[in-house]
């Protein structure tokens, strides 16, 4: 019953998309030409540090310049990008001027691969590492538009203008809600550099790499700009319960969200007879943790009584820790059954030092699916094993039988021995 009103809902679809199609032809044209653009920022450290010679026997400038090169040839047509700098400017002593010391060097926008490699070659090492006020204006360069955003952070160390911590800077860009993601690459890395650097990319769901040659840096800042061009599915933005009554109700979908430490998060999913019901959640640690930790996504109904449950646990940081849970609901013979409200609930143990804030919550991610269940589901509170029950039930009575069949030859060989 469910795939037959299934099928006649996508003839309808279908029937309606056509009509729409051929009636109003310009319409569609519009709604295509509406789509944004990818929009990629490659903001790149032109500090005095880029002078040192450590990677592939020159200097670390040159080597971003022969990347920045590479990938300019080879940014895909649609994608848009601009290039900043940071450093690159102010070579005197001035703390609070070195500070203010970046620039868009390109604007964001169509790429002419001869204006954007003209204005790079003209680049030299000067002065301070301003990541956090670079990635603010990085950030302001990509506002507006609906499409993928990305700023590729290229640098040999750690930011020099503190209080202004980067890594405060990424987690207000993230809690901005407006799907920037930020990637970081540290080139020939110390420690702080690196935990620096990874701060930021964890902030947002990025990556960090740790580069010690040319094409290793060419090779990822191309993956990166390429990505940025992939058909990707936009996480919406929602906000859980205290409490199962009072949860939003979610559909297939990506979702994001915030849980303060300590706090539980709770959503409700509607599964009809024959559906089976796969979520997941991962949780990010945006920001620096305690060393143990866990993350727990429960099923209940809407009476309390727990279904399924995923978990999992670290004792070391990682850039998240994620679980999942199956619900496959049985099928009914009336087909007019009620689907069953299904309460998620998402609990972390994450814990933060005293120094740290622990205000905004931590970022999740849920995944909901809802989809046809198998052809036969069984009940996972009650058979959390599934078939595994009979290979556990046989493997006991084999051990059992094997256990009484050694207990008996060995009585037999002490009989014999004594009896000789």
């Amino acid at each position: 019953m469910i795939r037959r009103q299934r099928l006649a809902v996508g003839v309808c679809a279908l029937l309606a998309a056509l009509t729409a199609g051929l009636t109003f032809p310009t319409a569609a044209a519009a709604d295509e030409t509406e789509q944004a653009a990818p929009k990629v920022e490659l903001v790149l450290d032109v500090s005095g540090s880029m002078r040192t010679r450590d990677i592939d026997g020159g200097t670390r400038m040159a080597a971003a310049k022969q990347a920045f090169d590479d990938v300019l040839d080879a940014t895909p047509q649609d994608v848009e990008l601009g290039i900043r700098t940071l450093g690159a400017n102010y070579p005197g002593n001035d703390r609070k001027e070195g500070c203010k010391d970046t620039a868009q060097l390109y604007p964001v926008g169509p790429l002419d691969r001869t204006d954007a490699k003209t204005a790079v070659a003209t680049l030299q090492p000067t002065g301070w590492t301003p990541i956090g006020p670079a990635l603010l204006k990085a950030a302001g360069d990509l506002d507006g538009g609906s499409g993928t955003r990305r700023i590729v952070l290229i640098s040999d160390g750690e930011d020099t203008c503190q209080p202004l911590d980067p890594c405060e800077v990424a987690r207000e860009i993230a809690a901005k809600g407006i799907g920037l993601t930020i990637d970081t690459l540290g080139l020939v890395p110390d420690s702080k550099t690196r935990d620096q650097l990874s701060c930021i990319a964890d902030a947002t769901g990025g990556t960090y790499t740790s580069v010690q040659h040319k094409e290793e840096l060419t090779d990822r800042v191309g993956q990166l700009v390429h990505r940025a061009a992939d058909p990707v599915v936009t996480p919406v933005a929602t906000s859980g319960a205290g409490q199962c009554t009072s949860a939003p109700t979610l559909k297939s979908g990506l979702y994001t969200d915030r849980a303060a430490f300590g706090q539980q998060r709770w959503y409700k999913v509607d599964v009809k007879p024959g559906q089976e019901l796969r979520a997941s959640v991962s949780v990010a640690d945006d920001r620096a943790v305690n060393p143990s930790y866990g993350v727990l996504l429960r099923a209940v109904t809407a009476k309390g009584r727990e279904i399924v449950r995923g978990e999992a646990a670290g004792t070391g940081r990682t850039d998240m820790i994620s679980t999942g849970l199956r619900y496959p609901k049985p099928s009914s013979d009336d087909d007019n059954a009620p689907a069953e409200t299904v309460c998620l609930e998402v609990a972390h143990s994450f814990s933060a030092p005293a120094s740290v804030k622990s205000t905004p919550g931590l970022p999740l991610e849920l995944t909901v699916d809802v989809v046809s269940g198998p052809d036969q589901a069984h009940d996972v509170a009650s058979f959390g094993l599934g078939r595994g029950w009979w290979l556990l039930g046989t493997l006991v009575l084999v051990g059992f039988l094997a256990g009484v069949l050694w207990g008996w030859l060995s009585r037999w060989r002490v009989a014999i021995w004594r009896t000789n």
